[in-house]
Formats: structure tokens, C-alpha cells, sequence
């Protein structure tokens, strides 16, 4: 399994004693995103100069900081599969980011082949940081994918990687089994329409940074976003669109309706007071984040 670890950034004279590489990965046959822009980018994550260049990708929001540790899983023949950024002090997630592509939708694995229960604490966390299985038992809640495991079958070690408790949150069954997994299919199917997509880039999570958005933690000391949100960047020719999902996370029932709870990226990002799809180039990224195509995403 390839793996790497990127701590970010506490104090800058400190990055080398925080920066811990793994793995190098080979992603040569792999599509790259074709961003063409004379502007400067200004807000883009700067750590690429310090030995992590997976920051740079289009999917990687501008990484918080502070106590967070960026969690790079990559397997053979794929490279990067997903980008967590970990919170070690709250002991949370705060997104889970990855791709969907002509060369990772293939399905070459299915979660009926396991064994055993493929949910693990995740191996790049050391013991009193990261969560475990016992966290969850008896709280009553699901342990929610962020990164679906219905999107990784391109091999069992992608699709291993996805029963991380790192890219699992608290979620209610009603609301895993309800309006979450229905949007979970809405970007699985886009993710595998090349008709829509060159590339569609994805950024998922719930909010744990702002008290007021959460709700009360679970028996077992687990945070509990109150609301959940997905961030969707489409690349297509040289064209890019860009839309995302907000959603309270409720124990009842809620509207099926999608076009209920998608919000620009703009409007998005003065909810979570995260700024995704940083490494775009300015110009492109204030240009698809100010509103949403409905009809072009099939709204």
C-alpha cells in the first residue's frame, strides 16, 4: 500500500521535522487537468515548495492548518485515490477530496468479496489521534463514508482505503441510507458519464470547525457535523463548471429533491469557511464558483 504523510504547517521553520514522506507515486499514464490561464493564482495551497505536491491538485481545498495532518493514500497503478485532512486535536476529518476518471471507474472489485468487515482505523494515524471501531460502537450512529466505497472498485486496495475510519463521520442511518446516499449517486453517475466529464474533481465532508455547526458528540467522545457538504468541479475540454451540495444532517426523512440543497461553491464557502478548488487559477475560479448551471448538471 502506498501511503503518504504531509503534517502542515505549524511553524515554517519546524516543516521538516513535520513533513513525512512514505511514497513517491507514478502517475504518468494518468489524465492531468489542462488549466490554461495567465493569471496568478493567489490563494493556492503553498505547501507544493515543501515536499507535497499533492496539494497542488484541483481537488485539494486550501488546507487549514494548525493541528491538521494531510493524509495522502495512493495504490498501485492508480496513484492518489484520496486526500484527507485530519484533525488531530479533535480527532476528526474535516474533508475527504479525490478524483473520478475514464482510469479509476473501473470495476474490477465488489464489496460482497470481502471476507470480513473491511472497517479499520486508519494505518497512517498513530493510537490517541485517529478513531477507532470501538468509537462507534453503541452510539447509534452509522459510520458514514465520505469517499463511498461504490466509487473505489477499481481494485481491493482502492477500495480497502475507503473503509478508513479517517474518511468515515457520525451520520444517522436515515440520513446515510436517505438524502446522502441519493447524493451519492448524483456524483457517481456524473463521475462516470465521459460524456460529462474529462475529470470530475471532489471534495466532501461535514462541519466540525464552528461549535454552532455541530451537533451534540456521540457517548464515545466522536464529533458530530451538523451539516455535511459536497464540492463538484467538472473539467471538460477546456471548459470547467462547478456546483455543490449543503444538507442538514437530520434524523428524519428529508426532501429528495437535489436541487433543494445545491448552492454555488461561493455560497458554500461562507458556510464551512473552507475555500475549495484554491489551485485553479483565479480568474477560472471566481468565474465557476459564483453561481451553478443547473441545466448543465442536470438540475
Amino acid at each position: 500500500m502506498k501511503t503518504k504523510t504531509i503534517h502542515i504547517p505549524f511553524l515554517l521553520l519546524s516543516l521538516t521535522a513535520f513533513f513525512t514522506i512514505t511514497s513517491c507515486n507514478d502517475e504518468d499514464k494518468l489524465p492531468k487537468p489542462q488549466v490554461t490561464s495567465t493569471v496568478v493564482d493567489g490563494n493556492k495551497n503553498m505547501n507544493i515548495s515543501f515536499g507535497s505536491p499533492e496539494l497542488s491538485r484541483l481537488e485539494v481545498p486550501h488546507v487549514v492548518g494548525g493541528n491538521s495532518q494531510t493524509l495522502v493514500h495512493s495504490v498501485a497503478g492508480y496513484g492518489v485515490n484520496m486526500i484527507i485532512e485530519w484533525d488531530r486535536s479533535l480527532r476528526s476529518q474535516r474533508w475527504t477530496c479525490y478524483q473520478m476518471h475514464a482510469a479509476n471507474i473501473a470495476t474490477n472489485w465488489a464489496r460482497n468479496n470481502w471476507d470480513q468487515e473491511p472497517f479499520q482505523p486508519d494505518p497512517m494515524l498513530e493510537e490517541g489521534v485517529r478513531t477507532e471501531l470501538i468509537d462507534y460502537r453503541g452510539t447509534g450512529f452509522d459510520r458514514g463514508h465520505i469517499l463511498p466505497s461504490a466509487d473505489r472498485l477499481n481494485s481491493q486496495e482502492a477500495n480497502e482505503q475507503t473503509f478508513y475510519l479517517s474518511n468515515m463521520q457520525p451520520q444517522y442511518h436515515v440520513f446515510n441510507s436517505g438524502i446522502w446516499e441519493k447524493m451519492e449517486n448524483f456524483v457517481r453517475n456524473k463521475g462516470k458519464d465521459a460524456n460529462f466529464r474529462d475529470i470530475l474533481y471532489i471534495c466532501k465532508g461535514g462541519t466540525i470547525d464552528n461549535a454552532l455547526q455541530r451537533l451534540p458528540n456521540t457517548n464515545t467522545g466522536l464529533i458530530v457535523p451538523k451539516y455535511f457538504f459536497m464540492a463538484m468541479l467538472c473539467e471538460k475540454g477546456n471548459g470547467y463548471k462547478a456546483m455543490a451540495f449543503w444538507v442538514e444532517h437530520k434524523q428524519e426523512a428529508q426532501d429528495g429533491t437535489l436541487r433543494t440543497y445545491a448552492v454555488s461553491i461561493d455560497q458554500l464557502e461562507a458556510l464551512t469557511g473552507i475555500d475549495f478548488f484554491c489551485n485553479l487559477p483565479d480568474d477560472i475560479e471566481d468565474k465557476v464558483e459564483a453561481s451553478v448551471a443547473f441545466s448543465e448538471w442536470g438540475l
